[in-house]
């Protein structure tokens, strides 16, 4: 099968017939061998029942259904584990991705062998203040900490090698951060193309404001797993010998000084009367805590299931 396109929706029964059709047209066109893959997100709406009907009168189609709404990375989670395509393509339900861009995105995948390509929308039809502006902002940060030069990080019209979606465990947020995760799995060919962005047609947007606060989290979390996740120690441990030889330094001196001072019958202050004292002794205390949390996380990490999990690409 040449392509898996996999479609997270929430309260999309508007939209679903008209993306299959687009999706079909575009499919006959350019004779791919195809699925596409619906996952339901506990909608309240009949979305189910157009994806039964869609699956009924259409091999092609098939779908999943979640009891609750549990979000997006969940459906692509399910929506990846049940892929058989060679190339998997997301994009969203409510027909601001173009399927148009399909084949070209297919494209660079199997002839310019990138491993993911993320679709960028340039000329977007969002509201500015709330979705336009903090999206450049997010993908600047991003890219400063991932090292990864993408526009649009979070764009939903993304196409993947299957082998890359199969490596890769999207959870929580972390939708947003896929070539992240990807590249953190030694999958460094990611690549971009200008796609084609619509207003929304039905219904309204999905995402509230809750994404400012979960976004900027998850990035740190993503950052710190990507790096820390199998040597948890050589970031808590180099931290907190940072701040107990700050403090134990700054302890020895101010004894020092009073010490010198007491022999040379100088004015001293006692120690305790300094508040550098209780600094020091403060960063004494956090630097043991941040030592012992790297014990604490490095013996979860020798115990965890895939603690010996590597992603080999090729045995002979």
């Amino acid at each position: 099968m040449n392509i898996s396109i996999v479609i997270p929706l929430f309260n999309e029964a508007e939209s679903l017939r008209e993306l299959f059709t687009w999706i079909k047209k575009v499919m006959l066109e350019n004779k791919f061998t195809y699925e596409v893959i619906m996952i339901d997100d506990g909608s309240n709406d009949n979305s189910w029942q157009v994806i039964e009907t869609l699956s009924a009168q259409n091999s092609e189609v098939r779908g999943i259904k979640f009891r609750r709404n549990y979000g997006k990375s969940a459906c692509l989670y399910c929506g990846f584990e049940a892929a058989q395509g060679d190339v998997v393509i997301t994009m969203d339900a409510d027909l601001q991705d173009s399927p148009d861009e399909i084949p070209g995105l297919f494209k660079m995948i199997k002839e310019e062998n990138y491993d993911l390509v993320s679709g960028w929308k340039k000329n977007r039809h969002d509201p500015v203040l709330t979705k336009n502006f903090p999206s450049k902002f997010y993908n600047c940060t991003v890219c400063l900490i991932s090292g990864i030069k993408l526009h649009d990080m979070n764009c939903g019209l993304k196409a993947y090698k299957s082998r890359v979606i199969k490596s890769i465990e999207v959870y929580g947020e972390m939708h947003r951060y896929i070539p992240v995760l990807a590249k953190w799995a030694g999958y460094k060919r990611i690549g971009e193309k200008v796609v084609q962005h619509y207003e929304r047609k039905y219904g309204t947007s999905k995402f509230g404001l809750e994404r400012f606060i979960r976004g900027p989290l998850d990035l740190l979390s993503v950052t710190f797993i990507t790096r820390f996740g199998k040597r948890p120690m050589h970031f808590f441990g180099v931290w907190g010998i940072i701040m107990f030889i700050l403090g134990g330094g700054v302890s020895i001196f101010l004894l020092a000084e009073k010490v010198y001072r007491a022999i040379n019958n100088l004015q001293y202050r006692n120690v305790t009367d300094q508040p550098l004292f209780y600094l020091s002794l403060v960063a004494i205390i956090l630097g043991t805590q941040l030592f012992l949390s790297g014990f604490l996380a490095e013996l979860v990490s020798r115990n965890s299931a895939d603690r010996n999990r590597y992603l080999i690409e090729k045995k002979i």
